[in-house]
């Protein structure tokens, strides 16, 4: 049944910056299970002509069956009746060429691998963005800032550079966790070397830019995303960013 994730929906706000991407889409299917209908035929019915998979109850996906495997095997998402599995659904229906490549990199390693108690570099760096990942495009001196974890001229002297950067969440668990916003959630931030003009084109973009060499090192910065400038009012006050817990600062080399 549908009664829990049409309960937990009913706390999402589609107004939030971090929603931006899925407003258009995000709605109708919350609205959808929120009228009883289960959560893989709500995505399922937002699916253009021509789908990149289909979406299917869990009960799908045969015991001992990795589910990234049964993924590339036979192009059908198994979906839970909870948040998280609306949340990557909406990330399918947005980012089909990402998550598809995504996907394949998994598959790929499982057949190479098998699936292991712990996961190899790669699909563990795979899994932390479909998990937690964003893109971020920003001026040269914000994404130095950022590395440096110079938190105080991130947020605070270089504020104004913000209205020329764009953060686009991926992470359906970070969008999960972003229904009932709390200070300490960080993304994992891949960084985009243009101007994010679509989602549509920082897909394409993006699922080419998914190779297993770079990916395997992790090439993402933490950013605790309410600290975004327009994203979380409570940031407005200088003050906000004095948190060591959330804007930690640097660790000390050794």
């Amino acid at each position: 049944m549908a009664a829990g994730v049409s309960h937990a929906l009913e706390a999402s706000d589609w107004s939030a910056p971090w929603l931006e991407p899925f407003s258009h889409v995000g709605p109708q299917v919350a609205q959808q299970v929120q009228g009883g209908e289960p959560v893989h035929r709500a995505l399922q019915a937002a699916t253009l002509p021509g789908p990149v998979v289909r979406f299917v109850p869990q009960s799908e996906l045969p015991g001992g069956t990795a589910y990234e495997q049964y993924i590339f095997d036979t192009g059908q998402v198994p979906t839970r009746e909870n948040l998280h599995d609306f949340f990557n659904g909406l990330v399918w229906l947005q980012f089909p060429h990402t998550k598809r490549r995504l996907n394949q990199l998994q598959a790929q390693a499982i057949a190479a691998d098998g699936v292991q108690a712990v996961r190899g570099p790669l699909r563990d760096a795979l899994t932390v963005f479909d998990e937690n990942g964003a893109v971020l495009s920003a001026p040269p001196a914000l994404w130095a800032a950022l590395r440096a974890r110079d938190w105080q001229a991130l947020f605070v002297d270089l504020r104004p550079l913000w209205r020329e950067a764009r953060l686009v969440l991926f992470g359906h668990a970070l969008l999960e966790k972003l229904v009932s916003p709390r200070k300490p959630t960080v993304a994992h931030v891949y960084q985009a070397p243009v101007a994010i003009n679509s989602i549509a084109s920082l897909d394409a973009w993006l699922a080419q830019a998914v190779q297993p060499g770079p990916w395997a090192a992790k090439p993402f910065t933490p950013l605790p995303v309410l600290g975004v400038p327009g994203w979380w009012p409570a940031n407005e006050v200088p003050g906000f960013y004095g948190d060591a817990q959330v804007f930690r600062p640097p660790r000390a080399a050794r």
